[in-house]
């Protein structure tokens, strides 16, 4: 029974570097379709700026999860040093992901506008 937090940590982190190997799969979305006919300064910006909201959302979700089993597995051992760690990732992760949907949005206004 005292193995069964770190085989816990374990799968979390397995999870975690499949989910960041393949993140580019999973969120796979369309670009923004270009109506104008004029791939310029701004459409490229659009792309660009909604490429990175995509990527930072999703290593915002991964880290997020991560802490989320630190913080577990430091409750579980009694180890406060690993909880806070935990949190602290489960926060950060919080904020990249916040910063991934701005991103997005950007990327969405600039494609709207430009068209």
């Amino acid at each position: 029974m005292k193995g069964l937090p770190w085989i816990l940590v374990g799968i979390g982190a397995g999870i975690a570097v499949t989910f960041v190997l393949f993140a580019d799969q999973l969120f796979d979305q369309p670009e923004p379709a270009n109506d104008i006919g004029y791939d310029g300064l701004f459409t490229d910006a659009a792309r660009k700026t909604f490429a990175w909201g995509t990527r930072k959302q999703a290593e915002g979700k991964v880290s997020s999860f991560a802490g989320t089993i630190k913080q577990g597995a430091g409750k579980l051992t009694g180890n406060q040093n690993l909880a806070a760690e935990g949190t602290a990732d489960r926060v950060t992760g919080n904020i990249k992901d916040a910063a991934g949907r701005v991103g997005e949005a950007v990327g969405q206004t600039i494609h709207n506008l430009n068209q």
